[in-house]
């Protein structure tokens, strides 16, 4: 870039895609790496850590960016995909500088960062963090209503000190559009201080999602830093199998507390879920499945089915039971899989349409027998039926992946070959 190039904000860079010469994606934007430096000198801006397909995330020098511009970034398109590896002189700019309490030198008022501006140095490929963009007054939810005014950095000071309750406001709302998934990966790359800060900034639900999508020891270390009341919320909006799941990795004291803190059909639900061996139907499967009584209608089915926070696995079918219609459900007479719902009437009662020739898993099916189940039939999702005939819950494939795949596959790339493939 020559002289004068345009002024960027980091927020702006958060997931945006990067690209090869020829207009490939090589992937997207995780965090920045920067270096600070003594005095009151711009920290030098090293360069890009970028999440590749493959869930990489690997280091691209600033050195080998080319262009900085319309929602996107330009590489030379040599990348190394070794691992990125945070060294103790660096910082990360997203994960550590934004939500940072400084002071302003001129005034010595405690002020918070919301956000930084990067700019390339004339005639040269450096680049410099070279603005602040601070708001004064406390932090916190009513964030917004401080002034908020843009410095440069040498008219601030308290970076290079190690931050006791940084807060995450900024931060969240950098990566507020990303999949629970990718928000749970950024996280874990995060050091456990900054994990924790950020997690605590997450509302329930959106804090909930996430913790289904980081490792156990990830989902243990923030459970276990947040009020414990908070954390029963939290327990409350998970999914109630990988509540469960995340329970019973924690002592049995604290398991206990936190489920007599729980709303009790939410407890009766996940203690239930508990007392099933964790590799069978019933240790896999959600206690909350689509339930419809067969005089409900087929319009009744996909109102249920058009629910914004039900998973696609869940919607793929209802399951047609006597009452009551909460698992465990009255006598199970069938499924009505999605697409039947859509060549019928919205008229048409849901009782005549179910398919009773799919045989449902008994609780205690094995894992082995529960794969075997979904490749013959080809499906998504599952009913799981007791011997009385009643309705416990549903497996879902992806719970089904999560106890096929590797312990650490969340802390491990996926097979490069395979997602490009896919």
């Amino acid at each position: 870039m020559a002289a004068g190039a345009p002024r960027i904000f980091v927020s702006h860079l958060a997931g945006v895609a990067v690209f090869d010469p020829v207009g490939d994606q090589v992937g997207r934007v995780s965090d920045l790496v920067a270096m600070l430096r003594v005095g009151r000198r711009p920290p030098r801006l090293l360069g890009m850590v970028v999440e590749v397909l493959s869930r990489r995330r690997v280091f691209v020098p600033m050195t080998r960016i080319t262009g900085v511009e319309s929602g996107q970034v330009i590489t030379t398109g040599v990348v190394n995909m070794r691992r990125f590896e945070q060294r103790p002189t660096e910082r990360l700019v997203l994960g550590e500088l934004l939500d940072r309490r400084v002071t302003l030198v001129e005034t010595g008022e405690e002020v918070t960062v919301l956000d930084v501006a990067i700019q390339q140095l004339p005639a040269r490929r450096d680049w410099e963090i070279d603005r602040v963009f601070v708001r004064r007054g406390k932090g916190g939810a009513l964030r917004r209503k401080g002034e908020t005014l843009t410095v440069e950095w040498s008219a601030v000071t308290g970076f290079s000190l190690e931050e006791h309750g940084q807060g995450a406001e900024s931060l969240v709302a950098t990566f507020e559009r990303l999949r629970p998934a990718d928000l749970a990966n950024a996280l874990h790359h995060l050091s456990p201080k900054r994990r924790v800060e950020v997690a605590a900034a997450l509302d329930d639900d959106r804090l909930a999602d996430v913790l289904e999508e980081l490792p156990e020891d990830d989902q243990v270390e923030i459970l276990g830093k947040l009020k414990e009341e908070r954390a029963a919320d939290v327990l409350e909006a998970m999914d109630p199998d990988d509540a469960a799941d995340l329970l019973n990795e924690l002592p049995e004291e604290e398991k206990e507390r936190l489920l007599t803190l729980m709303r009790p059909d939410e407890a009766a639900d996940v203690r239930r879920l508990m007392s099933y061996e964790e590799r069978t139907a019933g240790g896999l499967m959600t206690t909350e499945p689509i339930v419809l009584r067969p005089d409900a209608t087929v319009a009744d089915a996909l109102a249920l089915v058009r629910q914004r926070d039900l998973s696609p696995a869940l919607a793929a079918q209802v399951y047609v039971c006597r009452p009551p219609d909460e698992t465990p459900t009255g006598k199970y007479l069938g499924t009505v899989h999605f697409q039947r719902l859509l060549r019928d009437p919205p008229f048409t009662l849901v009782g005549s349409l179910v398919d009773s020739d799919l045989p449902p898993l008994g609780p205690d099916t094995a894992l082995p027998a529960v794969t075997s189940y979904f490749a013959a039939y080809n499906l998504v999702a599952a009913p799981v039926v007791d011997e009385s005939g009643s309705l416990l819950g549903a497996v879902t494939v992806d719970d089904v992946l999560d106890h096929l795949l590797p312990e650490d596959w969340r802390e491990t790339e996926f097979h490069e070959e395979g997602v490009r493939g896919g």
